[in-house]
């Protein structure tokens, strides 16, 4: 007999006995009964085989999801482009419902970004390898220094150079959080061109070139209705935006050249900071900042040194910056810029903007000691519109009385007379061009404009001349810079999930004019230089702040 089925019958016979203790009887059921009863055991016994083999079966189901690693939290699961920061991040979804999330059809989820709490982090940045060819030796690294163009009569201008590097590769992070009705964004971005102008120090360049990691922007952002603050290093707001007056690089204008340096006359900045703004409406917005002063002299990404007075020669690195003396150089307060910007739509954008700066100085040659102090102005107007599609017209104007540092450090800010009064030096520039997409390609051409005048005194002899662009000045003191550029920038493939790959090229025509140059020399200085580039960048898109 088969033992499996002992328990049952037993079972069955134990339930068909009637006991009647009072009679002292013991009466047994009919036989029918006894059939009924066997039949119903069989059956929950065939019902609790079915149960056992369908828990199995989703025992097994649940192992292969935790395999796939498709059982996970709402923490973990990257966060879609348009989901709301507001959601609560830290509640546990049930396997079924996170896998449907992530299936839903048209949803973009981004691999590399991921939530804590409320905060959407999202990795930003770009792996560059780029090559750089130039007619003559201009003895810097990947980034032109365009105020110091060598003559054709000297061994640097006889000499061609083409370099390989990686240091334009950046990477940061942005936070974007929603806390009780108000959008903060944080933003941080680095990278390895720390000696971006110059050739590696020491050693770097013969073994590993290993290029030290700089700070480029680390700010934060608050935003509560129509008001908005801003705090950290970060683009100047000189700086000309794209639309509005965000201070995210995509919406800047800082050309699309390759050259770590940009273009020739662009005026920027990336310096610490306040920044209150005002939208008044969706289509305009009013900016003033606080940003760090120098009162500068020239020197700074082959910018000309003014000629100071012989006996103030001293003040050149101490008290006023000459591209050499870091943070030394003190500020009576920082400028102050103001900005008003206005993007009727996305096809058209115009603003206006302008800075005030004042340098201070102690001449130690007097008793008692004089002090001299001086303010100076800039302006710009920057304008781009679509004139029909996929093509755009950019220009961006600026004009300064001692504000050519904003001018890429390419024009002084002022000279010092024989007394050590201060007198700011006018200077000016453009970048006008036209950026074309066709198809998978942006075309991109450019004509960049530097105009420095001239600012003269005698020194205390009463002969000798000093101050920027006399005769028989320095060679370094131009009076123009100019550059033409023509580029492109091909998507070779994009996944939302996986980033970008991107072929670039650029070829740009430099020359610089001093005000005056030794008999014999050239009146000019000139160089042409061909960039390609190949860039990976990274996946990932903001979240919709709400």
């Amino acid at each position: 007999m088969n033992r499996s089925r002992i328990p049952c019958i037993f079972l069955a016979v134990i339930g068909s006995v009637n006991l009647a203790w009072g009679q002292g009887t013991l009466v047994l059921a009919p036989s029918d009964e006894w059939e009924r009863l066997r039949t119903q055991v069989e059956e929950q016994r065939g019902q609790i085989q079915q149960l056992k083999a369908a828990l199995e079966e989703q025992k097994k189901m649940i192992a292969a999801l935790m395999k796939s690693g498709a059982a996970a939290t709402d923490v973990s699961r990257p966060a879609s482009p348009t989901n709301s920061l507001t959601e609560d991040a830290s509640a546990v979804k049930p396997v079924a419902q996170t896998l449907a999330r992530q299936e839903t059809p048209g949803e973009v989820v981004s691999p590399l970004q991921f939530r804590i709490g409320t905060a959407a982090i999202t990795p930003v940045g770009f792996m560059d390898f780029t090559s750089v060819s130039r007619s003559t030796n201009a003895g810097t690294g990947i980034g032109g220094s365009f105020g110091s163009i060598p003559f054709a009569n000297t061994a640097a201008g006889s000499l061609t150079e083409t370099k390989l590097s990686a240091q334009n590769s950046r990477f940061g992070f942005r936070v974007d959080a929603a806390v009780n009705g108000t959008n903060v964004l944080a933003y941080m971005e680095s990278d390895f061109v720390s000696q971006l102008g110059n050739p590696p120090n020491g050693s770097i360049a013969v073994s590993s070139n290993s290029y030290p990691l700089r700070l480029r922007l680390y700010w934060a952002n608050v935003r509560k209705d129509k008001v908005e603050f801003l705090a950290g290093q970060s683009w100047s707001l000189l700086t000309p935006n794209r639309k509005g007056m965000s201070a995210l690089p995509g919406d800047l204008f800082f050309t699309q050249d390759i050259d770590v340096n940009y273009q020739a006359g662009l005026v920027w900045g990336r310096i610490p900071g306040f920044r209150l703004l005002y939208h008044f409406s969706p289509k305009t917005a009013f900016g003033v900042s606080l940003e760090n002063a120098e009162p500068y002299v020239g020197g700074s990404a082959g910018g000309g040194v003014i000629t100071p007075p012989a006996a103030l020669a001293g003040l050149l690195g101490t008290q006023l910056n000459n591209g050499g003396s870091v943070l030394a150089a003190p500020s009576v307060h920082p400028d102050i810029i103001a900005k008003l910007a206005f993007d009727p739509s996305s096809r058209f954008h115009i603003e206006a903007a302008g800075v005030e700066t004042t340098a201070k100085i102690v001449n130690t040659n007097t008793s008692p000691f004089t002090k001299f102090t001086k303010a100076g102005v800039g302006g710009s107007i920057n304008l781009n519109f679509e004139l029909v599609k996929n093509l755009r017209i950019l220009t961006n104007n600026y004009y300064s009385d001692g504000g050519g540092r904003y001018i890429f450090g390419q024009a002084p800010d002022l000279i010092v007379r024989a007394d050590g009064s201060l007198s700011p030096i006018h200077s000016g520039s453009t970048v006008t061009g036209l950026e074309v997409t066709a198809g998978k390609t942006l075309i991109y051409t450019y004509y960049g404009g530097v105009y420095i005048h001239r600012n003269t005194a005698l020194d205390a002899n009463g002969t000798t001349r000093i101050g920027y662009g006399f005769s028989g000045s320095s060679s370094g003191q131009n009076r123009t810079i100019q550059q033409f550029t023509l580029g492109t920038n091909t998507t070779l493939w994009r996944d939302a999930r996986y980033g970008a790959l991107n072929l670039m090229f650029q070829y740009s025509y430099l020359q610089r004019n001093p005000w005056s140059v030794a008999a014999g020399q050239p009146s000019e200085a000139h160089y042409h230089v061909g960039f390609m580039n190949l860039r990976y960048t990274l996946p990932g898109s903001a979240p919709a702040v709400r």
